[in-house]
């Protein structure tokens, strides 16, 4: 498996892996396709940070990191990581989300945060946020909203979640 940067004529892949990827998860509003295309043409969008997995020339898997803000702080938000139903359970996953944390490092992020299942997010080193003084910018359950300290020597950030507009697409 291959894990590299989306290119542009990646995008209507990228599409179909979402929608599909998507399409029978418990916790769904059916639209992270279109949040996926949205995201792109946003100022919170960071190329380097919207991977593919490639398995015998087939994207099989795609994760998305962007830009948000903790009170002062520019950090990421991990949404959404998809995989082919068929191609689930394998690790692929984890090895997107590995791939975009080592990048995310590279280029002087410190943390990322996820909304998404206490079952799975933790075997990536995800922990509660609030563990880290941050906030969901919505009511939610403490241990569906979680963080990742991306390095040891990472500055304190306390405050509320600020998302990109675009996530509030219908």
């Amino acid at each position: 498996m291959e894990i590299r940067q989306e290119r542009a004529d990646d995008y209507n892949t990228v599409f179909q892996v979402v929608a599909e990827a998507f399409s029978h998860a418990e916790h769904s509003d059916g639209n992270e396709q279109e949040l996926v295309k949205a995201l792109r043409a946003a100022p919170s969008f960071i190329p380097e940070l919207s991977l593919v997995a490639v398995e015998d020339d087939k994207i099989v898997g795609h994760i998305l990191f962007t830009k948000i803000t903790i009170g002062e702080y520019t950090e990421l938000a991990l949404a959404p990581l998809s995989v082919l139903p068929a191609y689930q359970r394998r690790g692929i996953g984890l090895a997107l989300i590995r791939e975009g944390h080592r990048i995310a490092k590279q280029l002087g992020y410190d943390y990322s945060v996820v909304l998404g299942s206490p079952a799975y997010y933790p075997r990536a080193g995800y922990l509660p946020a609030s563990l880290y003084g941050i906030e969901s910018p919505f009511e939610v359950r403490d241990e569906y909203f979680m963080a990742f300290k991306l390095r040891d020597g990472a500055p304190q950030v306390k405050g509320t979640v600020k998302y990109d507009p675009a996530f509030e697409i219908d």
